[in-house]
């Protein structure tokens, strides 16, 4: 049986500091050497995922292939990584708590008293042993501790992984604490004392971290590290520099291997050399040339993104980076017009949709901000730019094209309007007796057949493909028959027909217009673009000639 090992990250000082990137970073480095690696995120959170919570609290919610709603922080490890998540690698409070009193409730722990220490702490380390339960091939674990240091929601897991080292060992247990250093005075001299205190207050927890992650504007010079390290209790070289980036977040690999991180983890475990995957001489020339699009693109394609949730960037975090993807094979960098859907009507739509070589409607729920959607479709749809609806935003398109081109007056979706004489979107079969919210979605990955001939099968060139949803509603087959006698091809349904899985317009009234109800977004990395977006982005990009 393999000596599996564990890493776990946590921060101090600030929320916001970049654990599930930097988390990320360090799994594509050790990938870099050969290993195979998965990342866990545990939440404090009391919900038991986050598919309930709005988006201004809490950002995206991300999907795994088994249809576990997630913290979209599973979506940079999927990015970063090649690890395959799953409903295992995303762990809440409220998911501990809720399995703890279910056992509790059938006697399961013989009529003893049910506390925090061991039962909480238990199932808390039972999770992070299944991982290596169900990935026999793993070689390290890597888990995020969600929080900041210091809020008593954490302390369970702080408790738990401090038990976890007692039980492996040190030699198979790794502590990085990831840190910020603010520049406050009008010298720029960096501040090491909120770093000091946070060590510190992790010290209270029982845990001395063996390298720490320091966020800071600018390179740390030597005599930071050397404070850092002697009132931290670090090595100076486990004092790793984390500067601000300059272009994007896919240069973080290339900088900590530039601290040498990897090569300090790889020396903490004592693997160095006697470890037959060991490499000296990590590859990370293919994220090298990620970060040089970024760079010096050719060209900048500018994508009109409209939504409702538009004022938090990470409502759309999984949309937003595949759009980036899409542009690397182009050598193109995306760039994005933010506009709220609630704003844009059919007066001002022409004005702010004008610099626009592409239009993107996201998914959501709720009436709010559709009007402006609809209106951002019809001016896509009538000027000829490339249009991509995703979840809802292909159901905005059908609506839209069933009340301006099929003469269907006031054409709506169930959800919006549950009297329309036009529900051309409606709820699903078996979502009508659903009453629980969380989970109970169509959720994760499922197959979908693609029609020949269509440009939705030249894109992925295949007839089937698999893709993850989240949704309720679907597109009405009793208009199907209207939709098809018209412009607009149902390119891609269910294996047996029963779900439309995407539309398109015919390339005779428009080039590059297309909606799916599932999310591509999820499954697309810097190193691996999807290619429904690398499509849109290179036929978006035909439109800054046009434009001139």
């Amino acid at each position: 049986m393999k000596n599996v090992r564990y890493i776990f990250v946590t921060g101090g000082v600030a929320s916001s500091l970049g654990k599930g990137v930097s988390i990320a970073a360090i799994g594509t480095l050790l990938e870099s050497r050969g290993y195979k690696v998965t990342i866990q995120k545990m939440d404090p959170y009391l919900n038991i995922d986050p598919g309930t919570m709005s988006p201004y609290q809490h950002g995206e919610v991300y999907v795994t292939d088994d249809g576990a709603e997630t913290d979209l922080d599973l979506g940079y490890y999927e990015r970063f990584t090649n690890s395959a998540l799953s409903y295992l690698n995303s762990v809440s409070t409220g998911q501990v708590y809720y399995t703890v009193i279910q056992r509790e409730r059938k006697g399961e722990y013989l009529g003893r008293t049910v506390q925090v220490i061991p039962h909480i702490t238990n199932e808390i380390k039972n999770r992070i042993l299944l991982l290596e339960k169900n990935n026999p091939d793993i070689d390290f674990v890597l888990v995020e501790i969600g929080g900041t240091v210091g809020d008593i929601e954490s302390v369970p897991f702080l408790e738990a992984i401090r038990q976890f080292r007692l039980d492996k060992g040190p030699e198979r247990t790794l502590f990085v604490h990831l840190t910020l250093l603010p520049t406050i005075s009008p010298a720029g001299e960096v501040k090491t004392k909120p770093t000091q205190h946070s060590v510190k207050e992790l010290l209270n927890q029982g845990i001395q971290p063996d390298i720490l992650i320091c966020r800071a504007k600018n390179y740390l010079d030597d005599e930071v590290k050397s404070k850092i390290s002697l009132f931290c209790n670090v090595t100076v070289k486990r004092v790793i520099s984390a500067p601000d980036i300059d272009y994007t977040i896919y240069e973080i690999p290339n900088i900590y291997h530039k601290e040498k991180l990897d090569d300090e983890i790889m020396k903490y475990f004592k693997i160095e050399n006697t470890d037959p995957l060991f490499s000296g001489n990590p590859t990370l020339e293919k994220w090298e040339s990620v970060v040089q699009v970024f760079k010096n693109p050719e060209s900048i394609v500018k994508i009109a993104l409209v939504g409702k949730y538009i004022v938090l960037s990470d409502a759309y975090r999984s949309l937003r980076e595949a759009l980036w993807h899409g542009g690397l094979p182009l050598n193109s960098k995306v760039e994005f017009i933010n506009v709220d859907s609630e704003i844009l009507n059919s007066k001002n739509v022409k004005e702010l949709l004008k610099d626009a070589h592409g239009i993107l409607v996201p998914g959501g729920f709720g009436e709010r901000g559709i009007s402006g959607k609809l209106d951002a479709i019809t001016y896509a749809r009538e000027n000829k730019i490339p249009y991509l609806g995703i979840c809802l935003g292909m159901q905005c398109a059908v609506i839209e094209f069933a009340r301006n081109v099929l003469k269907m007056e006031n054409a709506n979706s169930r959800e919006f309007n549950a009297d329309t004489i036009y529900p051309v979107i409606d709820i699903m079969e078996d979502q009508v007796s659903i009453t629980d919210k969380g989970g109970t979605m169509r959720l994760g990955a499922y197959p979908a057949k693609l029609v020949r001939g269509s440009l939705l099968q030249q894109i992925y060139n295949s007839l089937d493909i698999k893709e993850r949803h989240r949704h309720r509603f679907e597109f009405n087959n009793r208009f199907r028959n209207d939709f098809l006698k018209s412009a607009m091809l149902i390119s891609a349904t269910s294996p047996d027909d029963k779900l439309v899985e995407a539309i398109e317009l015919n390339p005779s009234v428009h080039p590059w217009f297309i909606g799916t109800q599932y999310h591509p977004e999820f499954k697309s990395q810097p190193l691996k673009p999807h290619p429904l977006f690398v499509s849109f982005i290179e036929h978006s990009r035909k439109m800054i000639l046009k434009n001139k």
